[in-house]
């Protein structure tokens, strides 16, 4: 019989073996295979290991036809660039921070989609920071930042007023800063924005495309900038199809629900309303229902966000406007890689908004 493997099966061979004893050896020795060195890239690919890590890398001058010839060279060997290596020989820690105020999370997740996409084609590493819109907090995990010599931050929320720019401290350098759908209220930081006002003027004007000619505008907070920036542009769609002065409120259902009964009771013909986020128009659009008011046979909804959760639970699905987070995600991430890279970036970056056609406008 083979010798017991385990604790027990240890002991008994090291007795036997102390005794003088042969000790027979298990078939189920395991024999590790060595890792693979730059080096063995290097005589695969034909170059030194030098041009093999610049390859790896992406430093250097190289022509392509080298970097490709190390890349494969690599990829056939399975190689695994060493991280702590290649972040002491670059200068760089090949992360990056994503600082925001969105504890929930609805407008940071695309946002963070995007720019991983970018990062990860370079190997970087995202640091999500959540300061729960505690200014110490975000002291607090900007110093982190900092400490762990991040190659840059981006900053996003779930807001688009202005906000106060974010301080890495003296030690951390010139840190590259790029600010993702809420911008900086310091004049010369690099912002990526969305245009708020030509998605709203673009879902008003579809619903005048599709012969509305009574429209309520239904929005959130009056205090907040996209509420206002929105409300301003429907406003200038609609001209004289407009129903009243739009509505301000909270960004909630229940008072999609609440200013239903007040558009109707001063507008019963009412045959539209544009609405600030699609959680206010899922909720406009669940009263209308129950008052016996067909969507969008009788009045038609639109919403902005493009939010699924909301947009197409909606009964029916809602016309909204895509604020495309994703993309700005990727333009943010791209912006800083450049910054990273000691490239000129603009301050200003605006991408469009997406009108999405859905039933609550064309029906069925």
């Amino acid at each position: 019989m083979g010798s017991t493997i385990g604790p027990q099966g240890t002991t008994d061979r090291k007795a036997r073996s102390l005794r003088g004893e042969e000790v027979p050896v298990t078939s189920r020795t395991v024999h590790r295979r060595p890792a693979v060195r730059i080096v063995d890239v290097a005589a695969l690919a034909g170059v030194s290991p030098g041009t093999a890590s610049k390859a790896l890398n992406g430093t250097g001058q190289l022509r392509p036809g080298t970097v490709e010839r190390v890349r494969q060279a690599a990829q056939q060997l399975g190689f695994t660039p060493d991280g702590v290596g290649r972040a002491l020989s670059s200068g760089r820690s090949f992360t990056v921070g994503l600082v925001t105020t969105d504890s929930f999370g609805r407008f940071t997740a695309p946002v963070l989609q995007g720019a991983e996409d970018t990062l990860g084609a370079g190997d970087m590493a995202v640091l999500l920071c959540d300061t729960r819109d505690d200014a110490l907090r975000e002291k607090h995990l900007l110093k982190m930042l900092a400490s762990r010599r991040v190659d840059g931050v981006i900053v996003t929320g779930r807001r688009t007023d202005p906000r106060p720019p974010v301080d890495l401290g003296a030690a951390a350098g010139a840190v590259p800063v790029v600010y993702a759908f809420q911008p900086s209220a310091r004049e010369g930081d690099t912002n990526v924005v969305v245009d708020d006002a030509a998605g709203a003027a673009d879902a008003a004007r579809h619903l005048l495309d599709l012969g509305r000619r009574r429209v309520g505008h239904v929005t959130g907070w009056p205090e907040h900038h996209s509420a206002r920036v929105r409300a301003a542009a429907v406003v200038g769609a609609l001209g004289g199809a407009l129903a009243g002065e739009p509505l301000f409120g909270a960004w909630s259902e229940q008072w999609g629900r609440q200013a239903v009964d007040v558009l109707l009771r001063h507008h019963p013909d009412l045959d539209a309303v544009s609405c600030g986020s699609d959680q206010i128009a899922r909720g406009v659009c669940d009263r209308l229902r129950e008052l016996g008011r067909s969507v969008p046979d009788d009045v038609a909804v639109t919403g902005v966000d493009d939010w699924d959760v909301m947009a197409l639970a909606s009964r029916p699905p809602l016309t909204t406007v895509d604020l495309r987070l994703a993309e700005v995600g990727r333009r943010a991430a791209q912006l800083l890689l450049d910054a990273v890279d000691g490239r000129d970036v603009p301050p200003r970056t605006v991408l469009p908004a997406q009108l999405v056609l859905r039933a609550s406008t064309l029906g069925a």
